[in-house]
């Protein structure tokens, strides 16, 4: 509605997982890098927790555009599977057909899928987004899957992408054994102040703009009431935008930001 008025060429505070709109902080990048090398020297288990709406979702998309074509990928968005499901739906990821759907045949056909793409050169990785969402029996169905491993090397790598209850859950004592299979633990914090005004700043220029329209003190406010969470921060830059077109105004202060913070409230201002 806005981006005419301010000479964008597009919305720059969507709520889609667009890896071109991320901004990486050291905290994204470590994660990244860890995933890479986690999937690259086969270390079997990685986990990455981080707040809701702290960019988990988005970084795997980036993760799954960098990890090259010698790398199979599955990517689980439902985790409110049964273990059955679960296993079922990385086998068709995988563009696997197993004899029957029972647990046996599935499981044969990934270990013979993996077993011969290894002996190529290829790797494989399964990401599981919102893990803490995964019932006990499906936890321990992920379990099984990394006992498929050579004497040298693990054949899959699993990535468990969750919210940091995912860390307690996984102090379970009945975890205990996958809970030992984790080799690389990463959390994303929220976004300091100085990395809200430079999320703010990048998204804006991916959108095309050639000046940053939100004041320091405006991002400072966005900062208070987002609590540094990327998601929150695009709901108030947005609507503080959309303020801002309706006043017929270039500039965005902090008054656009409690404009926007009293919308999103259901407040008359």
């Amino acid at each position: 509605m806005y981006e005419t008025f301010f000479g964008l060429s597009e919305p720059p505070f969507n709520m889609t997982p667009d890896p071109r709109f991320v901004y990486l902080t050291r905290h994204h990048r470590a994660a990244l890098s860890a995933m890479r090398y986690g999937v690259e020297r086969r270390c079997g288990f990685i986990q990455i927790t981080g707040e809701i709406g702290a960019g988990k979702t988005t970084l795997s998309r980036m993760f799954l555009r960098q990890i090259g074509e010698n790398v199979h990928s599955s990517l689980v968005f439902n985790p409110k599977l049964s273990e059955l499901e679960l296993l079922q739906g990385i086998v068709e990821d995988f563009g696997l057909k197993p004899k029957s759907q029972r647990r046996k045949d599935c499981f044969d056909v990934l270990n013979r899928f993996l077993l011969e793409e290894t002996a190529k050169g290829f790797n494989a990785v399964v990401i599981i987004d919102e893990a803490q969402l995964l019932p006990p029996a499906a936890l321990e169905q992920i379990r099984l899957l990394s006992n498929l491993e050579t004497t040298t090397q693990k054949l899959l790598q699993i990535i468990l992408m969750g919210q940091p209850e995912l860390q307690d859950i996984l102090e379970r004592k009945d975890l205990t054994q996958l809970r030992q299979r984790i080799v690389i633990r990463c959390h994303l914090p929220e976004l300091n102040l100085d990395e809200v005004e430079r999320y703010i700043a990048h998204r804006l220029s991916v959108a095309g703009a050639r000046e940053n329209f939100f004041t320091p003190e405006a991002a400072h406010r966005i900062y208070q009431l987002s609590s540094g969470v990327p998601r929150i921060i695009n709901v108030l830059a947005d609507r503080a935008m959309l303020a801002a077109y309706a006043k017929n105004v270039l500039v965005i202060d902090p008054m656009m930001v409690e404009l926007a913070e009293a919308d999103l409230q259901g407040v008359a201002v």
